[in-house]
């Protein structure tokens, strides 16, 4: 019982982020570059807690909705701020150069 509520509290985390996401218009490039790490940091740490319970054998429906729910929302984040960050390296790089 005790591994189905540190899943559950990993899904409500995961769900967090959602809603806690940052205003990343108003982040500089380098800012924006570390939050993608971090970002990316904390699915892999997600992801491997899942896999650790998965070896356990923990409710697999549960598992499998832990996963899914960490793949599509973190993706979703770390596009956010991808498209932020690819749209201020354009407009600082690409568009002075062509002046």
């Amino acid at each position: 019982m005790e591994e189905i509520e540190e899943i559950q509290k990993l899904i409500d985390k995961i769900n967090t982020r959602e809603s806690n996401s940052k205003e990343y218009q108003e982040m500089k490039i380098e800012e924006l570059s570390a939050e993608i790490k971090k970002v990316i940091k904390f699915q892999q740490e997600s992801l491997q807690m899942i896999e650790d319970f998965e070896v356990k054998g923990v409710q697999q429906d549960l598992i499998k909705y832990a996963k899914i729910i960490c793949k599509n929302t973190i993706e979703r984040e770390i596009l956010k701020i991808q498209e932020v960050y690819l749209k201020k390296i354009e407009n600082k790089y690409l568009k002075s150069n062509k002046k």
